[in-house]
């Protein structure tokens, strides 16, 4: 891995050209600095603010435009500077070296106020007048930049120069530049001295994809090839031998008799980056698609998926088949559960665990040791794929899918397709959970991925999933996945038009011991089913009985009938979370979901909607029968007429 040359740059940077807006006190040199930079003489008259400036194409190796953009210090420019700087690439602020109160502005005001802009971009602080400073107060630039910099972390390099002189300008913005093309921060952690864990995962993966043998080390011929797919050039075997050497006198653990080790392979990108080399990694990184963010780019993920609101994206029986393998990889101690090292490991190739926050952390079922099954696995990767195609099919490329993103996922049919042929062809359903507070919905969500019930009452305050796997009668397998909706966000929820178009089928939560509960649960019922009504995204919906064990209120089972008569849906399942008696109600929510055109309530405005389109398509009927006989009435007399005049 000797590092890439001028070519390989250029290929491997995705950015069509860099911004650089150069700020400072009046009076520090920037306008000099600029023009010197560009015409490549010290200008004798300087106007106040230069226009922008293209730096010539090929000053720099990279080859890469370069537009530098003068600014004023003024207060009356302070709100034009600050739509530059959010507009920069790359930031170089000046002082005067002949007047330290320029650098203290720096930090009392300059870095300060990027912050407050919230400017995210790399700095470079270039003293100016090199040439007018006192000798005699010279003072070493580390020795005064360095507290500097370890406030200011976004200073990338200080450098010193003079226009008049001709001394480092052009090496200023070559640093501008290069702190764009290839930057530090998402790298190295400049501070502990080591790789970052986001760029320490990418390495990982690329090491993993050129390990063609699998043996956990790159051989001389899969350095070589490695080396010419990156650099566009081989390796000498001197040049191998050198390098090995290199990381065996700093790191024996990094080659061993197979070749370079990951650790190796990670020590010397690390080396590479110390030494300044940073365009070597950005080149690897960008060779194998990755974006500054460490992330692969958009041309090496799912394309945008074209669908209506009411269809869905699963995984396809390709995607899953690759997961079951992976499942059965990372579990070493073939327990049929990834346990939380072994999913750290399994997604160490990855930016970060997707699961390790809202919605995924704690969705699906865990054993008593804290193990994910592969039910649960699946279920997980089914969840992020319905919620998130995208960020699904990009962590299956991570974690080593080489298929077509595509071929990893299908659309669904729209709802009302499926409403007409009554009938669903999805594996994956979404349910939504409503009801009052205390009704118990979160004990529902928590049983359903095997969690003990507990009496104690934590409210909701924000929407919550859990998902697993249901067992149908006939031995297959769908996923269910129930979205908690707190009754205070139900509200906000519908006046998204849209709201339902997710929604396969909603279940209505109550206590059954409480009349109120039950009075608030059918009011939600009444007021879902109008927005279906309203919308056109109609579905099927279940009452819950929650809270079985206790004893029903007087009039629970007249008010039961009569609203699930009223409505033309099923009398309401009662189901005790507290005494594990469950009535089989996920199957039964699941069966409902796959039958869309049965158990969707009517409300009295749609009963009332239905029978107005009823009567006025009768009404049509008539009037449409009625012109077509008065037409062939019509027809009939003109014949009798002509043939009367015909025979007079």
């Amino acid at each position: 891995m000797a590092g890439g040359g001028t070519s390989a740059a250029k290929s491997s940077s995705t950015t069509t050209g860099v911004r650089i807006v150069v700020a400072g006190d009046r009076g520090t040199g920037k306008s000099s600095l600029i023009i010197t930079a560009a015409a490549e003489s010290f200008p004798t008259n300087v106007p106040p603010v230069l226009p922008p400036t293209r730096l010539p194409e090929d000053m720099f190796p990279e080859h890469v435009p370069v537009t530098v953009i003068d600014t004023s210090s003024s207060l009356e420019n302070r709100g034009k500077l600050a739509d530059e700087l959010k507009r920069a690439d790359a930031v170089v602020l000046t002082y005067a070296c002949d007047e330290p109160s320029t650098l203290d502005r720096l930090s009392t005001f300059w870095l300060p106020e990027l912050r407050r802009l919230e400017v995210k971009v790399p700095v470079i602080v270039a003293g100016c007048k090199l040439d007018l400073r006192d000798e005699q107060q010279a003072v070493s630039l580390e020795l005064v930049m360095s507290p500097i910099m370890q406030q200011f972390r976004e200073i990338e390099t200080c450098i010193e120069c003079s226009a008049y002189k001709h001394i480092q300008i052009p090496e200023v913005f070559y640093y501008a530049q290069k702190a764009v093309l290839h930057p530090t921060a998402p790298l190295f952690d400049q501070e502990a001295q080591t790789l970052k864990p986001r760029c320490v995962r990418a390495l990982k993966r690329i090491f993993i994809l050129c390990d063609h043998d699998r043996d956990g080390a790159l051989s001389d011929a899969e350095l070589n090839d490695f080396q010419v797919k990156c650099f566009n050039a081989p390796l000498q075997p001197s040049e191998i031998v050198g390098v090995k050497r290199v990381v065996q006198e700093k790191l024996p653990e990094g080659v061993n008799e197979n070749g370079l080790t990951l650790t190796g392979f990670l020590f010397l990108h690390a080396l590479f980056i110390e030494k300044g080399r940073l365009e070597t990694t950005w080149t690897v990184l960008r060779k194998y698609g990755y974006n500054n963010d460490i992330r692969l780019g958009d041309d090496q993920l799912l394309a945008p998926i074209k669908r209506t609101p009411d269809q869905s994206v699963e995984l396809t029986s390709e995607a899953v088949e690759f997961l079951r393998g992976v499942f059965t990889l990372f579990d070493s101690d073939g327990d049929g559960a990834l346990n939380a090292h072994e999913l750290e490991d399994l997604f160490s190739t990855a930016p970060e665990s997707p699961w390790n926050e809202a919605p995924y952390a704690n969705a699906a079922e865990k054993n008593a040791l804290g193990g994910l099954s592969l039910d649960g696995f699946l279920s997980e990767w089914a969840f992020m794929t319905v919620l998130d195609p995208v960020l699904s099919v990009e962590n299956l490329i991570y974690i080593g899918y080489a298929g077509d993103p595509s071929s990893a996922v299908r659309v669904t049919r729209k709802r009302r397709v499926d409403r007409k042929k009554q009938s669903s062809d999805r594996n994956v359903f979404q349910c939504f959970v409503f009801g009052p507070k205390e009704a118990g919905k979160s004990s529902l969500l928590h049983s359903f991925v095997g969690r003990q019930f507990t009496e104690a009452y934590t409210p909701t305050t924000e929407e919550r999933y859990a998902v697993n796997t249901v067992d149908q009668p006939d031995g297959t397998k769908k996923t269910l996945i129930l979205r908690e909706i707190p009754e205070d966000a139900i509200g906000k929820l519908l006046v998204n038009k849209d709201a339902l178009a997710a929604c396969d089928i909603a279940v209505f939560v109550h206590d059954s011991s409480n009349a109120s509960s039950w009075t608030r649960a059918t009011e939600l019922l009444v007021q879902v089913a109008s927005h279906g009504e309203s919308t056109g995204y109609e579905v099927p919906c279940l009452i819950v009985a929650a809270k079985d064990d206790l004893e029903p209120y007087p009039t629970a089972i007249q008010d039961s009938t009569r609203v699930s008569q009223d409505m033309g849906i099923e009398a309401p399942i009662p189901i005790s979370t507290k005494l594990g008696d469950f009535n089989n109600v996920f199957r039964r929510i699941v069966r409902a979901a796959e039958h869309p055109h049965l158990s969707i309530p009517e409300t009295e405005a749609g009963k009332t909607r239905k029978q107005y389109h009823r009567v006025l398509n009768r009404s049509l009927m008539v009037v449409s029968v009625g012109a077509a006989v008065a037409i062939v009435g019509l027809a009939a007399y003109r014949v009798y007429a002509t043939r009367k005049n015909a025979s007079s």
